[in-house]
């Protein structure tokens, strides 16, 4: 049987984790989920000044993550290959008609090009 003391404790903090974060999205609407399209706009830019921007990156820390955010939900994996620093994987995107290089040991694009492409170069994905 249970101390009422127990109960009372146990409704209280029920309580609190019921409603802790209202007020925090009440003071800072920020905090709320944003869809991945309202993200894209958010930026600014358009897919296609993201490709450029992604492509001009390319190699460099923060070109992965720039993917990633840009395209959420919009890449798929059509191949891996030798390249990077072992594999890659080519993560195509249907919607822009564009395809990726990633190498995720050091979690960078390293290679861009337009069109479905399942293997690219050895040269390219180096």
């Amino acid at each position: 049987m249970m101390k009422p003391n127990s109960v009372l404790t146990i409704v209280t903090l029920a309580s609190i984790f019921a409603v802790c974060d209202v007020p925090a999205k009440v003071f800072n609407p920020n905090l709320t989920r944003v869809s991945a399209q309202e993200m894209k706009d958010v930026t600014g830019m358009t897919p296609q000044q993201h490709i450029e921007m992604i492509s001009k990156n390319k190699g460099q820390f923060g070109s992965a993550d720039a993917m990633r955010r840009f395209f959420f939900g919009d890449l798929e994996p059509i191949g891996i290959q030798p390249g990077g620093a072992g594999m890659v994987t080519n993560l195509y995107n249907k919607k822009n008609n564009v395809t990726f290089s990633y190498c995720s040991t050091f979690d960078v694009v390293v290679a861009v090009k337009k069109g479905k492409v399942a293997k690219f170069s050895p040269e390219e994905v180096k």
